[in-house]
């Protein structure tokens, strides 16, 4: 059964190169992000590991824990952060999950049951395997986005989501396209003129439907 937007993730223990523990333990009362990778010491995926290593600030900025799932074992997953750091110029904090049995990758829906890992694979055995998740701190499912191997992910662009989904959360709005912190929010239908405005001071009526306002400070 596919993994839907706010779909409890599957609570599995996993194996990773900082030890064995429970996805749902793990979350805690934290935001999450997991990112997936089809084979470890690859071009794309390595820049990308890179990237969400020299994010660590940034995501703890944000009360959000980042754990990486790559189709190979513990060991090569140790050897592979070497590589990692080298190309992120600092370390990778973050643990990666050792999906070589398939678990994770099949109970997020990006590798069919019957999926399995034949002897001398290649990444194209498992390209499924490039998916971005969300998790909010109810274990639920907020956002996924998924890329072929052949194009690198915009972990800037998983940030401004992930601040977009925090904001909606906490301030009970919803947020335009390129929507970024400090700007305008859309205020929902459901709220009337009156109550908006004494909300928020006032509101831009852009179509019957759609009024804009900003935070309060």
């Amino acid at each position: 059964m596919s993994l839907r937007i706010n779909d409890t993730i599957p609570d599995l223990t996993v194996t990773t190169d900082q030890g064995e523990f429970s996805l749902h333990e793990w979350i805690g009362d934290s935001w999450a992000v997991l990112f997936s990778h089809p084979k470890d010491f690859t071009p794309v995926c390595t820049t990308e590991f890179g990237a969400v290593a020299q994010l660590s600030d940034e995501w703890e900025a944000r009360g959000t824990k980042v754990i990486g799932v790559s189709v190979d074992g513990v060991e090569d997953h140790k050897k592979w952060k070497g590589d990692i750091e080298v190309v992120a110029g600092r370390p990778a904090g973050f643990p990666i999950i050792a999906d070589d049995g398939l678990e994770v990758s099949k109970a997020f829906d990006m590798l069919p049951a019957e999926a399995y890992l034949p002897d001398g694979r290649t990444p194209a055995d498992s390209a499924t395997v490039r998916s971005v998740f969300i998790i909010g701190p109810d274990k639920k499912l907020k956002l996924s986005m998924t890329y072929p191997m052949t194009v690198g992910r915009n972990f800037a662009e998983v940030l401004r989501a992930l601040d977009a989904l925090q904001t909606s959360t906490k301030e009970g709005v919803a947020t335009p396209a390129n929507w970024a912190p400090g700007q305008d929010v859309i205020v929902p239908v459901a709220v009337s003129d009156d109550d908006a405005i004494a909300k928020y001071g006032s509101i831009d009526t852009v179509l019957p439907y759609l009024r804009k306002a900003k935070l309060p400070a």
